[in-house]
């Protein structure tokens, strides 16, 4: 039975997105059988892995508005172990059309359900918003990872974010949890992000993961290949964390 992990932060640019990615083909590469969701209108998780949006019919979109068989909407990635089920810009106009459908937080929920038992993990890329589709992703997943921005910034909105998630395991989700705080975009160079970093630490304690992702060039030139950085170099900084990030997960 699928652990399902939602990757949230309302704030944009944090390095969710480039996560989700590259934590779902770390996690793969060390044998899981993993389900890549992506829940964000922009569709940068599906375009990052090689997926040619324009040409997609059946997404994430219909498997929520038009209840679509989750495995109709499947792809399989040029990653072994990884499947997704893709998003599209249709999904911006979703959550208006969910307003009327009945159990409308829950949705996700039923979709995922489908398909819970044939993998071992379920990541789901959340869009930078509290809307009601990331509601959906908070209401079915397990665990929320919170990516945050090592920059002057880090900490603005993340109150935000924790006290939805407070409201969704009052009237929800009980059993969600909070997996970790990822701290991305770390440069030692930079005597700010090690402030940061403090300052999470010193907020957070034991959630924040030991792993941190530096800024690397490969990561950022690797979705424009389609690729997730495991395979476009790696032998790369960032490629390492990520699989030393995969490695932390499992043993947690």
């Amino acid at each position: 039975m699928a652990k399902i992990i939602s990757l949230a932060n309302q704030k944009g640019g944090v390095g969710k997105t480039t996560t989700a990615i590259n934590l779902a083909a770390a996690l793969a590469r060390e044998g899981q059988r993993v389900l890549l969701v992506d829940a964000d209108p922009q569709a940068n998780a599906s375009s990052g892995l090689g997926v040619e949006i324009r040409d997609l019919d059946k997404t994430i979109y219909e498997c929520l508005v038009n209840q679509l068989d989750p495995h109709d909407a499947m792809i399989q990635t040029n990653v072994d172990n990884l499947q997704l089920i893709p998003s599209h810009i249709d999904l911006v106009g979703a959550e208006i059309e969910m307003l009327n459908l009945e159990n409308r937080e829950q949705l996700m929920k039923h979709l995922l359900q489908q398909v819970r038992g044939e993998f071992d993990y379920i990541l789901i890329d959340c869009s930078p918003s509290l809307g009601l589709i990331t509601v959906n992703a908070l209401t079915t997943s397990d665990s929320v990872i919170i990516p945050v921005q090592c920059e002057f910034f880090a900490l603005e909105g993340i109150a935000k974010l924790l006290s939805t998630i407070k409201i969704i395991k009052q009237n929800l989700n009980p059993a969600l949890q909070i997996e970790g705080f990822l701290l991305t975009m770390y440069d030692a160079r930079l005597r700010l992000s090690v402030q940061v970093f403090d300052e999470v630490k010193r907020h957070f304690g034991d959630l924040v993961f030991d792993t941190y992702i530096p800024r690397n060039v490969r990561l950022s030139e690797a979705p424009s290949h389609g690729l997730s950085v495991l395979d476009y170099d790696s032998s790369s900084k960032g490629a390492k964390c990520y699989i030393n990030l995969a490695k932390e997960l499992l043993k947690k």
